[in-house]
């Protein structure tokens, strides 16, 4: 029998205490899956990540990207230049993590039409 401790150690998302599940946030949120698709394609600055995810704030961009850095996935360069130069790139860990989220990404946007067929209708005005 494995114990809470155990599982804990090796990781169990179904374990309220789990650290898988912090991962799973950082790696799944909105705003995180979309920051690892558009590093697939390179090395992006601040300003240029914000451009390619429509919608997000400055706020929410940093705090992902804080999230994504610590869990080793994001690596932040800070070129120590005036004004301020700093670029993220994925690691290792990073790339395949974002193979796996740019999947079912994929998915959904392949599957939109079946799962809108789903959705409640709207009532015209």
């Amino acid at each position: 029998m494995t114990t809470l401790t155990a599982k804990l150690k090796r990781g169990d998302l179904m374990a309220e205490e789990c650290p898988s599940r912090a991962v799973l946030k950082h790696l799944t949120s909105r705003w995180g899956v979309l920051v690892l698709i558009v590093l697939q394609s390179g090395t992006h600055r601040f300003s240029a990540l914000r451009k390619k995810i429509g919608g997000v704030s400055e706020r929410m961009l940093a705090e992902t990207l804080q999230g994504l850095e610590t869990d080793g996935m994001v690596l932040r360069t800070d070129h120590h230049e005036v004004p301020p130069h700093v670029d993220y790139r994925l690691t290792p860990l990073g790339r395949e993590a974002a193979e796996k989220v740019a999947a079912l990404a994929d998915w959904i946007e392949e599957s939109l039409p079946r799962i809108a067929k789903h959705w409640p209708l709207k009532k015209a005005g």
